[in-house]
């Protein structure tokens, strides 16, 4: 007598259920912002139920916390390209880093936009915990871009004396007020006009800035 055949039964794969869930939540967020976007909205973009929601997540809040510090991993491991460049000094490393930001606003039907960035003028002034999410990964981008300047500072002659760490915020702030005006005038020209400008700055500062090889 022959067996009955069975169906195989599907394998549960919690990491890849969790990482549905915040990708949805990146899109979801990315295009309505935290308020506009609700559990059901998330369990429906990601496929997955309110059981499996609340499995992983205990809140709305849980939730965009892991999609805020996913995107800063994300755009890390992006930069590393240039900030963990020892091929080349530290200034042509920071040319890397914006050649890097340029390439964001230069991809097909997707404006140049950051989470974090939406998140912070959202949720700052009203969220603790996403405020505090959102300053470590604003601090962290600021600290390598320092660290590149220090560098910089110290291996090249500055035209003038200046403080890495307060340039580095200016970058930060030049960046995220470029994205956030970009998309409101749509104009991601806009934003690589800043990034040129922010170039022209930096190397401004020191007497001979090197030029990338060609």
């Amino acid at each position: 007598m022959k067996k009955a055949a069975t169906t195989p039964r599907r394998t549960r794969d919690p990491g890849a259920t969790r990482q549905r869930l915040i990708d949805a939540t990146v899109r979801l967020m990315l295009r309505q912002g935290f308020a506009g976007t609700s559990v059901d909205m998330i369990c429906s973009e990601a496929g997955v139920t309110k059981g499996s929601f609340f499995h992983h997540f205990e809140s709305k809040e849980a939730i965009g916390r892991a999609a805020v510090e996913w995107w800063g991993r994300m755009g890390t491991s992006l930069y590393n390209v240039a900030w963990q460049n020892s091929s080349v000094g530290p200034l042509l490393r920071l040319h890397q880093m914006l050649d890097i930001m340029t390439g964001f606003t230069m991809r097909k039907d997707q404006d140049c936009v950051c989470m974090v960035g939406m998140m912070s003028q959202e949720l700052s002034s009203t969220n603790p915990v996403m405020q505090a999410a959102c300053a470590a990964e604003l601090q962290s981008w600021t600290d390598n871009v320092a660290r590149m300047l220090a560098e910089a500072k110290k291996q090249l002659r500055p035209v003038r004396d200046f403080d890495p760490k307060a340039v580095a915020w200016f970058l930060n702030s030049l960046w995220q007020g470029s994205m956030l005006v970009g998309k409101t005038a749509s104009s991601q020209a806009m934003i690589r006009a800043n990034l040129k400008i922010a170039r022209d700055f930096v190397d401004s500062l020191f007497e001979s800035p090197p030029k990338p090889e060609t």
